[in-house]
This record gives C-alpha cells, structure tokens and sequence, in this order.
C-alpha cells in the first residue's frame, strides 16, 4: 500500500480538485494520509495566477522535497499538479529533479494509471487536455467537523481578460449538469453539511455552453429544495451577466445568503477597457444601486487591481472615488502582476512597482475606513453565526451570512457555555474590529 498526502495551495477551486483527485484514487494502492512524513508519495496542488503564487508554489515543493531525505520523511515521488504544474509543466520537470511526476488540471481522473507509471520509475507529463469533461458522480471527501462545503460548478473560462492566464490553464467554460450538482449537494446535505459555496471561475456564466443560456438562478432555485441545505453562498458572480432572474433570487430565496462577491476588478471605463473587460462603470454603478435598492441587508464584496498598464492617476483616483461613493463592504485589491503568455504582459506604458505599492495602499486605506463605518452599523443587531473554531477560554470563533471563509473577517463569540463546532447560533454584535465583530452568544 502507498501512502499519498496532498498539499493544497492556491484558491478554493484547487481544494475542490484536491478532493476530487483523492475521491478517484484506487483505495486498493493507494491510502491517503495527512502526515507528509508517513507519505511515499506527495502530490502539491500548485497555484500559478500570479507572481506570489508562483513563488509560494515553488518555495513549497522545494519543502517537500526535503522529505525525500530520510532523515525528514519517506517520500520517494514527488508530483505536481494544479495550475503552474500545467502551465510550466516541461520547465518543472527538467530544471527540478525532485520532480518526478507533472499532472495537469484536466487529467485528475487518470490519476491512478499516472500514478502507477510514476511508480514504475517513469517521470511523465499528463498535462494534455484542459477541455476535458467535469469529473462527475464521484463522493466528495467529507470533513466531519465543518457544516461548509465549497462545490464547482462549472470549470474553465471564456472571459479572456488580458491580464489572466486562467483560460489557457483551465480552458473554456464547461458548466456541469444541473442534476449532477443537485445530487452532490444532496450527499454532502446527507453527511451533515448546512453551507454550500458555490464556486466556478465565472458562476454568472453558469449554463451558457450546455443550456444555451444563463442557468444559475435555476441552479440555486434546485438546491434550496435539499431540506438540510441552510446557506447557499456564491462566488466569482461576474457583473457582465448577473440577470434581473438571478437578483430576484437574492430577494426571494431566503437560503440563498444576502451576499454577493462581484469581481469588478476596476471602474475606469479606460482601463476597464484595456482589461478586456465586459462591461462599464455605469452598468456597474446600476447593478450595485439595484442590489442596494432591493435585496435587504446585501453585503457587497469585490477586488480591484491598481497599476495595470496605462492605469494613469485619473483612473487610480476615480477608482478611490467611486468606493467613497459607492461603499462597499468587502474589498480586497492587489497589484497588477505582468504575467506572460497573457496580452498584458506586452502592453505599453507598464507601471512601476513603487508607483503600484503605492495605489494598493492608499486604495486600502480608503477602503478601512468604509469597512469600519459599515462594520458599527451592527452593533446591537443579533446576527445568526456559524461556529468553527474554539479561540480560548469562553470565546470562540464564526462567521455570519456577511463573511466567506478565509477571505472576510469573523465573529468572535463570548459564551459561558460549550458550543459545538458547526454549529448556528444567535449573537448580539456589542463591538468591532477593524475586519471583524465581536458578540455574546444569546
């Protein structure tokens, strides 16, 4: 029997494929552990959207080659997956000779023949078809613990943003079917979860490529059937096509949670264009009004990218003006990371790094003080919070409808009394932090 241990980097759709990889594996070969030291074989998950995942990846499998070292560990295969193992998958294998095996994004279900030739002392590439078909009727690793589970829906992604690589790692938008997400959820529901997330690179355009139109609001509609579903969460919702069915869905369905993460990326219609980005600041500005205006207690998260090329102060400041005007309640940001192989790589007028330290951090600063002043608006509200980690003596950690995990801040609780993780429970909000609110469990 071999022992295979998975590091997972990267965003919540690598997790997804982490599990998906360890559903396949032949249990009959192959037995998973989570002590990297009792693995014969490790396989790092790899993130490689930008520079400092790239750089986290490799800095990772370096890590785990020290366990190849008998002094550290049992390691006798080292493979790579994910992202960068797809987009540099001859390169890692040539210039690592830790490396002893590349499997691409699209190839997870040939795992265990991949497997078996990596074992046979045969350092192979299986990185040949992003396009591939979804991997469908597999049972999901379960936690036992945690009430949440992340679920793709679609994979890949048609968008072609000129500073994202993700098409060409992941390919174009294959939505799955409607039944077979219905019935996963249904099986994790069955297994004690109460939240599914529900994530994709682009989840507004869920349905387009298999039903010939947008089909998420109808997916949601499904899954808010499954009695022992309690929140449904969404990600990645692309403005371009978030339809008036899908807003009547944040009104009416009351599972579905009153939070919705739009990644705008930027609001001047000159760099917004440069981005090859589907949409504008007005569409924008309405979409953001029409929430406001009809679905009750929204939160709004989004990210923004300062210093893309051409990015002129002009732009940088209608960006920081526009959050002033239009708050919101989460913002992440990032720098502009010149990727290769991406259309902006080679776009004139690219800005300096110091130029970008400075943007993301002024663009954050504005940013806190929206976040607090929303924040205070909770004192006094009792808000019904799910319970994930024990923190210390009385105090123990959560999040509400408004926070995603690992992302959004938390709840911290102070209860006399024991409480259950993966729990809900009601707590009165009585102060904040900068990111975070703090309560009593009633």
């Amino acid at each position: 029997m071999n022992n295979i241990n998975f590091v997972t980097l990267g965003c919540s759709k690598n997790e997804v494929d982490t599990s998906l990889m360890k559903s396949v594996l032949d249990n009959s070969k192959y037995a998973v552990t989570e002590d990297v030291r009792e693995a014969n074989i490790i396989v790092v998950n790899t993130c490689g959207f930008i520079d400092s995942a790239k750089e986290e990846s490799i800095e990772t499998i370096l890590e785990c080659a020290k366990f190849k070292d008998s002094e550290f560990g049992k390691c006798d295969k080292l493979i790579l997956a994910g992202c960068l193992a797809q987009r540099y998958s001859k390169e890692l294998l040539e210039e690592m000779p830790e490396v002893d095996g590349i499997l691409g994004t699209g190839n997870i279900k040939d795992i265990n023949v991949f497997l078996d030739k990596v074992l046979d002392d045969k350092k192979i590439i299986k990185a040949d078809n992003i396009n591939d078909e979804y991997l469908e009727g597999y049972k999901k690793e379960k936690n036992s613990i945690l009430k949440t589970e992340y679920v793709k829906i679609s994979e890949g992604c048609n968008n072609n943003c000129t500073y994202c690589i993700i098409p060409k790692l992941r390919g174009k938008n294959r939505s799955r079917n409607i039944e077979s997400i219905v019935e996963e959820v249904e099986y994790l529901a069955n297994n004690g979860t109460e939240e599914v997330i529900l994530i994709a690179q682009n989840t507004t355009d869920y349905g387009i490529d298999n039903y010939k139109e947008y089909k998420l609001h109808e997916l949601i509609k499904e899954i808010s059937k499954i009695e022992k579903i309690k929140w449904i969460r969404v990600m990645y919702l692309y403005p371009d096509h978030f339809t008036d069915e899908l807003v009547n869905e944040f009104i009416n369905n009351e599972k579905l949670v009153k939070y919705v993460d739009i990644p705008l990326q930027h609001i001047s219609n000159n760099v917004l264009k440069n981005m090859n980005r589907r949409t504008n600041k007005d569409d924008i500005i309405n979409l953001i009004k029409k929430l406001r205006k009809n679905v009750q207690n929204i939160v709004i998260r989004t990210t923004f990218i300062v210093g893309f090329p051409g990015e002129s102060e002009e732009d940088f400041n209608e960006l920081t003006n526009f959050i002033e005007e239009n708050p919101l309640d989460k913002v992440g940001a990032f720098k502009y990371s010149q990727e290769e192989d991406t259309v902006a790589c080679s776009m004139n007028n690219q800005i300096d790094e110091e130029i970008k330290e400075d943007r993301l951090n002024r663009l954050m600063e504005v940013q806190q003080e929206i976040s607090s002043n929303l924040l205070e608006k909770n004192i006094g509200k009792t808000l019904e919070v799910i319970v994930e980690e024990v923190a210390g003596d009385n105090l123990f950690i959560g999040r509400s409808y408004m926070d995603s995990p690992e992302i959004d801040g938390v709840v911290y609780i102070h209860s006399d009394e024991p409480l259950d993780l993966g729990s809900f429970v009601n707590v009165k909000i009585n102060e904040t932090l900068e990111y975070d609110l703090i309560g009593e469990l009633i």
